[in-house]
């Protein structure tokens, strides 16, 4: 059989914290920051842990995690 391979475009998208969450980072951070304020940018500066029935999908996609 085979080796079961991580899929590359998760892999540089998710990550397993210590407690076994998994992390993504937030949208809306790369261009046309000039609008949006500072309290909206501070916010998304922070991971967000995925849902639940996101994570049962992110953990096929990467078995190695």
């Amino acid at each position: 059989m085979p080796k079961m391979k991580s899929h590359s475009g998760a892999a540089k998208r998710f990550k397993k914290t210590g407690t076994g969450k998994i992390v993504r980072n937030r949208a809306n951070k790369q261009h046309i920051l000039t609008k949006k304020n500072a309290k909206r940018k501070r916010q998304l500066r922070n991971d967000a842990i995925i849902t639940q029935a996101d994570a049962k999908r992110v953990r096929q996609m990467l078995p190695n995690l």
